[in-house]
């Protein structure tokens, strides 16, 4: 399901960024959008966060609503 890739791709960003905030205290996100409490960094992280949670459904899923999803 193209939701899920984008979801995972999305959440692997956002952990990459808590990677590079916890070994270098660099926030690429806040850095390149003129700071944490601009309103496209607050956007981005909203969106990033709204993946996370979509991917916690990805845990629950049987294995047949897997298989399901790649047939169609």
């Amino acid at each position: 399901m193209i939701m899920d890739k984008i979801a995972l791709v999305l959440t692997i960003i956002g952990a990459l960024n808590w990677g590079s905030i916890g070994l270098f205290s660099f926030d690429l996100v806040a850095w390149l959008c003129g700071g944490q409490t601009a309103l496209v960094s607050r956007v981005i992280y909203t969106v990033i966060a709204l993946a996370g949670v979509w991917c916690i459904s990805l845990l629950f899923r049987s294995e047949e609503d897997r298989e399901d999803a790649r047939d169609r």
